[in-house]
């Protein structure tokens, strides 16, 4: 930390053992301080669609950028106070957003608030992620996972009561209070539920990393949640999975056991466990299909997935659209933008289309990629998703690392970040708050297998790209 706030025992006249006191009091109030601020920023994440739906519709526009103020609080305080100062990651997102950010004005769309908003990604938000793993330690992280497991039961309700009730209910209103409903089309005339947030991107967000959690927490052998508790984030989290009508919730669980199970080919005693959650997670499928509400979900989600399968060609159409073809095609397609300049930040978020045009749409790519490249131009575009990727690579070499020692928080952590912060939607806010939350969460959780190193390590020291 920076010692320009305390006090100078040679001109004070107080012993060294008093002065290191009063710092290390200093370090802890600062470290408090900055913990709280991340656990709002988190209860922001959960309860922002809330606050833009059902308590403050009137004002749902200012409140989408609710979480902004909370991380320029933090980025502040961590400069002022030499706790995070920036890293090679971070530095290279200030260079390229700022010299998209003048091209944006000089020959992109030219709209001031529209590029604001836009260069608030990745030098506002960003940065936080960098902040949670200097902040949170291990037992945060722990904690924060036992909090999704207590909201599970409670937003399953209400995408239940979502799910089943018409769009012009309560529970069911848009932002800013709009009669229309705020669930998107699903299928057999159900809608895609959103629970507590603006849009259901957040809340397949929101359990896809309850997912990771409660995988780590079924193979934990330190006992951190009762078996009850387990057993009911379980059965809430195979019950939503209907309920969402989202293939993407669909695809995260997936990944997440895919994870387990890869754990379990390194670390042999995972398997056991895998097996008997396995068993458990099925048995609870049965039980729940005695249910109406349940089998009803399930059929719609079924319905779902075989037309939008129909569309896409099938489940290797859907994957390679998904995964590879959003890659693919935001690079392809690039000879149609300029080399050095695209459209200009912001263009590419449905808030950005409502400022410019009235309305809320993809004005460039609905794909993360073909959003980037088309906002900045393939050069700067290219460069700020290859930061992206070379982040999501050292997180995944860090977390690897951590599982053949026996940590396997990080490794299904990764589960959910890998994707997210790889090529997740970050022109949605909610998905941008999840991923930046989620690899926060891994640098932290990484501090249990390297106390020496509380910000990263690996075999061969690229850890320092990621700390001053």
């Amino acid at each position: 930390m920076n010692d320009t706030n305390t006090l100078d025992p040679a001109v004070e006249g107080i012993s060294e053992q008093e002065f290191m006191d009063s710092h290390a009091e200093h370090q802890q109030k600062i470290m408090r301080y900055l913990r709280n601020g991340v656990w709002l920023y988190f209860w922001l994440l959960i309860f922002e669609g809330a606050l833009r739906k059902w308590f403050l519709p009137g004002l749902a526009a200012p409140l989408l950028i609710v979480r902004d103020p909370v991380a320029i609080w933090l980025i502040v305080i961590c400069f002022k106070e030499g706790i995070f100062l920036g890293n090679s990651y971070t530095n290279s997102a200030i260079l390229l957003t700022f010299f998209s950010f003048l091209l944006t004005l000089i020959i992109g769309h030219g709209d001031l608030t529209v590029a604001l908003y836009g260069a608030r990604i990745m030098l506002i938000q960003f940065p936080v992620l960098f902040i949670v793993g200097r902040v949170f330690t291990y037992e945060d992280v722990i904690k924060l996972g036992k909090v999704l497991l207590m909201i599970t039961p409670f937003m399953t309700v209400l995408m239940a009561l979502q799910f089943y009730s018409p769009q012009s209910a309560w529970v069911n209103r848009g932002l800013g209070g709009d009669l229309a409903g705020a669930g998107f089309s699903g299928a057999m005339g159900f809608f895609r539920p959103p629970g507590t947030f603006s849009f259901i991107t957040g809340l397949a967000a929101f359990y896809g990393i309850t997912a990771a959690y409660i995988i780590f927490f079924l193979l934990d052998r330190a006992g951190h949640v009762s078996k009850w508790k387990l057993l009911i984030a379980t059965t809430c989290l195979l019950a939503a999975i209907p309920l969402s009508i989202s293939r993407t919730l669909l695809f995260e669980v997936v990944v997440s056991v895919s994870f387990a199970i890869l754990a379990s080919s390194l670390q042999p005693g995972y398997l056991p466990r895998i097996l008997m959650a396995v068993v458990a997670g099925a048995v609870v499928i049965v039980i729940l299909s005695n249910f109406g509400f349940f089998t009803t979900a399930t059929e719609a989600f079924a319905d779902r997935f075989q037309s939008a399968g129909r569309v896409e060609g099938g489940i290797e159409g859907t994957l390679g659209d998904r995964l590879l073809g959003g890659m693919l095609t935001a690079v392809t397609e690039a000879d149609e933008r300029s080399l050095y300049s695209g459209k200009g930040l912001g263009m590419g978020t449905n808030a950005g289309a409502k400022l410019m045009t009235g309305n809320i749409t993809f004005l460039i790519a609905e794909e993360e990629w073909g959003r980037i490249i088309g906002e900045m131009g393939l050069l700067l575009g290219l460069s700020t998703i290859i930061v992206r990727f070379h982040l999501v690579f050292t997180l995944g070499i860090n977390a690897f690392n951590a599982l053949k020692a026996e940590n396997f928080l990080p490794w299904m952590l990764m589960s959910f970040a890998l994707g997210n912060i790889m090529q997740g939607q970050w022109a949605q806010p909610a998905t941008l708050g999840f991923s930046v939350f989620s690899g926060g969460l891994i640098i932290a959780a990484l501090k249990k297998t390297y106390p020496e190193r509380p910000y990263f390590h690996t075999e061969n020291d690229i850890s320092r790209s990621f700390e001053k």
